[in-house]
């Protein structure tokens, strides 16, 4: 698929298989209240399960620069996504490889746009819904049509747009924003925290099916 794919909140390794060729597997990393968090050291059991043609994506509130390296170097991450702020005395390797998310509006809400870092900084942008206690698997959206403006003023970046995405919605999802890539965490599961294997292939086959036009 030409769209990047990330399937957030894992912790079963039968999940993993579901995650597509050139997307992205992520761990909710030591967050406390999260029904989705797991701990480093499960969290490097499972790293080593991601299909070989994904990423594996570490999903973090406001760490130190010591977690980020140790998520790098020992759990062997690809990169590291950050709600809250971005910690000082990363080197510049380190940093490419950091994906801030930044808060969106619900819709009404009134919220203030957030300020889009360059590029030479940070070349992927996830965007989620604004005033969430939690990271992934909120359910909530942010708004699709500030989302856009942001995308439409920032052409070639990688925007990943998050927050409230289900199978049934992705494609409208897609064609309003027209993101780069998605995220999805609780519209994959039967439960909070559970993954559902036939909602991630069809939050898969729902994305293919648009690119290939018979959406």
């Amino acid at each position: 698929m030409r769209t990047f794919v990330k399937f957030c909140g894992l912790s079963d390794p039968a999940t993993l298989a579901e995650v597509p060729d050139g997307g992205a597997a992520g761990f909710v990393i030591e967050v406390p209240g999260s029904p989705r968090t797991i701990s480093v050291e499960r969290a490097t059991e499972l790293v080593g399960l991601v299909p070989t043609e994904a990423e594996a994506w570490a999903v973090v509130v406001a760490p130190t620069a010591e977690l980020v390296r140790r998520l790098f170097d020992d759990v062997g991450v690809d990169r590291v996504q950050v709600y809250g702020p971005v910690p000082e005395g990363l080197d510049y390797l380190t940093m490419h490889h950091l994906v801030p998310s930044l808060p969106v509006g619900v819709p009404g809400s009134g919220t203030p746009e957030p300020v889009i870092p360059p590029a030479e900084s940070f070349p992927r942008i996830h965007l989620d819904a604004a005033g969430q206690p939690l990271p992934g698997g909120s359910g909530s959206r942010p708004d699709w049509e500030v989302c856009a403006r942001l995308v439409d003023a920032n052409p070639g970046r990688k925007f990943v747009l998050g927050g409230g995405l289900t199978p049934e919605n992705v494609v409208e999802a897609l064609g309003t924003v027209r993101p780069w890539g998605v995220d999805v965490s609780s519209g994959i599961e039967k439960a909070p925290g559970v993954k559902d294997p036939a909602k991630m292939r069809a939050f898969v086959e729902a994305v293919a099916q648009l690119e290939s036009g018979h959406a």
